[in-house]
């Protein structure tokens, strides 16, 4: 019998020492660890596919008050795969008529892609007029957060490591290289300008080089 217990007990400590290292091991793994060694997180980066539109704007109205114009638009972000369905939408009054689209732009290359095929991010960061700095700007997307139109890739990851991910993503705008090792990082230059007019949609396209292009249309 003391055996027995002696067994249960022994079963029991080695069960807590593997919890108290997996705990131990979680709570030091790094963004660099997750990129290198799960699987999962590449066959979701997979999965995403070649975009030609990634939202609109359109003008609501235009005012002048005390000598100067106001612009109050609405911008929308449209769900990958279907731009006519609304993922996300905004509405903000600018200063002035030229207004500031700021994407940031994340490229995965091969090794970063379980079937080797670059694949990239589009995430909407803020919109700002052009007597406003960029910091103070509209807030499109939450930093950090998972982006509207990206709800849903990481399902197969645990909510840490989605967490996580997604955090490193973000801090790419502020250091676009961070993640070079692992064949990602982020495209510079990707904040765009109109000038606004009332009776138009600026539709936010894809060159095939991947870079961020306002295509102006009708408002039928």
């Amino acid at each position: 019998m003391k055996k027995f217990v002696r067994t249960v007990f022994g079963l029991l400590a080695l069960v807590a020492v593997i919890l108290v290292a997996g705990t131990l091991f979680y709570g030091t793994k790094t963004v660099h660890d997750l990129l290198g060694e799960n699987k999962k997180l590449k066959e979701a980066i997979s999965t995403l596919t070649t975009e030609e539109q990634i939202g609109y704007a359109k003008v609501l109205m235009q005012e002048a008050r005390d000598g100067q114009l106001y612009t109050t638009l609405r911008f929308v972000e449209t769900e990958r795969g279907n731009p006519l369905k609304t993922v996300l939408q905004k509405e903000v009054e600018i200063e002035g008529d030229i207004v500031h689209f700021d994407a940031l732009i994340v490229s995965f290359s091969g090794q970063a892609v379980i079937d080797g095929k670059d694949r990239s991010l589009y995430l909407w960061r803020r919109v700002y007029g052009d007597n406003q700095a960029p910091s103070a700007g509209f807030e499109i997307e939450e930093p950090g957060a998972e982006p509207a139109r990206y709800a849903g890739l990481l399902s197969r990851l645990r909510l840490k490591d989605q967490q996580m991910f997604w955090n490193a993503i973000w801090d790419l705008a502020n250091d676009p290289e961070a993640l070079e090792q692992h064949g990602i990082k982020a495209v510079y230059g990707n904040a765009v300008y109109k000038k606004l007019r009332p009776g138009l949609i600026y539709v936010f396209k894809i060159s095939p080089t991947g870079q961020l292009i306002p295509e102006t249309v009708p408002d039928l």
